[in-house]
């Protein structure tokens, strides 16, 4: 992993070893960047003040060895990612103003396809894990992600359940705390649709009602212009010496006709002059007909306006035209059929929520089951491990119980309260000593019992859910002594079978790593450099004596320091 303007760290190349890496060095030299730079490479959140102040950007680049056909390597490749003889390049870029980028196997992708990867790759424990572990929610998540699918499966039923109770309840209750505003609703549509049934409207009958009204109240002048038209085509027969259109176009087509054989040209002109003749007497007829069946009876108009004020009263109300209110009875009706039919509603709601209810109490008892039976054997896997972490009397336990609740579901012959994962509340428990009555590990456990709790808790993991890497951040504080060694020698066990990466201030623990590396800085006088060296020979005892006793000369400090490597190289 190379680091650049990270922190106090101008540019640093930090190497793991395959088993277990110690990364050491003074407080305040950079230990914590090496931890905060593979957050970031494994899709941590970019806080632009971690950019080394004066550098643009902070930039992190990785090699992270996959084996072929691992979730994380397909999911890369699906991602477009290629893979580097068998090893994901991975880059995370931050700039000083916050913006981030994040490439995989070439390729730019989201950060949060990082985050992904980063539970197939990586489990990250600090001292902010151990704070989570205090809490209740997290000890069940624990104890659920120990059980795998014997809680996993229930769990995704129950989940399933849960959900469509909740829709069904929040749906019920919805219809019983508004019914009186769906009772006004309905009301009103009820009125509506009553108002239009009696109109009876159909559709388009108020364009052609406006039309009707138009041309009867101008009836008396269309009926004067369609005479005069006909008079001009066809003649007046009270006028039989005025002459007409079609008079005039007869006379035309006889002249020509008879001189039609002579030319051909002008026989096609006394055929166009014949279709003009037909034309107007056709035209003629119409008018004539046009004039007799005009309707000029006021009564008929009246009858039309009262229509039309009536469709009117429709329109003001229920849409710009006929064709729109119609359309809103229809909408209406089938409203009004869904507001009518809450009580049925109701009861199916009702019947179906008190069927999930039940339903949900069964599977909240299979988780219940599930868990207990995991619990044990969770409990006893942890026990064993403290036992190898100098606490060969503590006890760990799990307490599982329900809090009882009126309105909850039934479970195991009592209504408790429920929740999105189940009716159980879980606390782990521990028992330092024989004598000492279990208590929750928030209020029982001192700091240094709770790091090697976390550390057992994680090596059981290891045991049932493997990850290759392990990163733990200085989870040894508060240890010293004897259980500093045991930590120690079982980090180097844990390593037998994953990556193991340990930011620590303990010698006992550093001596059992397989690689130690060292966070120094030096200052020249303006800007703060820090590095990342892999130590060896002279120069890890050198640490290791300083780490013991602050003091790197120290000729006892340096026996102390040969005497923990020697035995740390026996054991491993």
């Amino acid at each position: 992993m190379r680091i650049r303007s990270l922190g106090v760290i101008d540019d640093a190349v930090v190497e793991l070893s395959p088993g277990f890496t110690a990364v050491t060095g003074e407080t305040g030299a950079g230990k914590t960047m090496v931890v905060t730079s593979l957050g970031l490479l494994l899709g941590g959140r970019a806080d632009p003040a971690l950019v080394r102040i004066g550098a643009r950007n902070a930039v992190v680049e990785g090699r992270v060895t996959v084996p072929a056909g691992a979730p994380a390597a397909v999911r890369a490749e699906e991602a477009g990612a290629e893979l580097d003889d068998g090893a994901l390049l991975i880059s995370r870029t931050v700039s000083a103003e916050g913006r981030s980028r994040a490439h995989l196997g070439g390729r730019s992708v989201p950060v949060g396809l990082l985050a992904e990867l980063a539970d197939e790759l990586v489990a990250v424990h600090g001292q902010t894990d151990q704070q989570g572990l205090l809490k209740p929610g997290r000890q069940r998540q624990a104890l659920d992600r120990y059980a795998g699918d014997a809680v996993a499966v229930p769990l995704a039923k129950y989940t399933g359940a849960y959900r469509r109770l909740r829709a069904v309840s929040a749906e019920l209750e919805e219809i019983t705390t508004r019914a009186r505003e769906r009772a006004q609703e309905a009301d009103m549509l009820r009125f509506g649709l009553d108002e239009i049934a009696a109109v009876e409207p159909r559709a388009g009958e108020d364009a052609e009602l406006a039309a009707e009204a138009e041309r009867l109240g101008h009836a008396e002048a269309l009926a004067s212009a369609a005479t005069a038209a006909h008079a001009a085509l066809a003649g007046n027969p009270e006028d039989p010496e005025g002459i007409d259109a079609a008079t005039l176009v007869a006379g035309a087509h006889r002249a020509l006709e008879a001189v039609r054989s002579h030319d051909t040209a002008l026989a096609a002109l006394a055929d166009r002059i014949g279709e003009v003749g037909i034309l107007l007497g056709d035209v003629a007829g119409e008018l004539a007909g046009y004039a007799d069946d005009l309707d000029a009876d006021p009564l008929r108009l009246a009858a039309v306006e009262e229509r039309r004020a009536a469709l009117t009263q429709l329109t003001r109300k229920y849409g710009e035209d006929i064709d729109a209110v119609l359309a809103w009875a229809e909408q209406g009706a089938a409203r009004l059929t869904e507001l009518d039919g809450d009580d049925e509603r109701i009861e199916e709601l009702t019947a179906e929520r008190d069927a999930l209810r039940a339903e949900l109490g069964g599977l909240a008892q299979a988780l219940t089951d599930a868990r207990e039976e995991a619990a044990s054997r969770f409990a006893a896997a942890v026990t064993a491990e403290l036992a190898s972490l100098a606490m060969p009397h503590a006890r760990v336990s799990f307490e599982i119980r329900q809090t009882e609740d009126p309105e909850g579901v039934e479970v195991g012959g009592r209504t408790v309260a429920y929740g999105p994962s189940g009716a159980d509340e879980v606390e782990l428990l521990l028992a330092p000593h024989p004598g000492a009555p279990p208590r929750p590990i928030a209020k029982g456990a001192s700091g240094g019992e709770l790091s090697r709790v976390m550390l057992a808790v994680e090596v059981v993991f290891a045991g049932t859910d493997p990850v290759p890497t392990y990163l733990f951040d200085e989870v040894d504080a508060g240890v010293g002594g004897k259980a500093a060694v045991e930590i120690g020698r079982r980090l180097a066990k844990l390593a037998r079978t994953a990556q193991v990466v340990v930011v620590t201030h303990l010698p006992q623990v550093a001596a059992f790593a397989d690689r130690q590396l060292l966070v120094e800085k030096t200052n020249d006088g303006s800007v703060t450099r820090s590095g990342v060296k892999v130590l060896e020979g002279e120069e890890r005892v050198r640490e290791l004596s300083r780490m013991l006793a602050g003091q790197e000369d120290s000729e006892t400090a340096r026996a102390h320091a040969e005497e923990l490597l020697e035995t740390a190289r026996a054991e491993v």
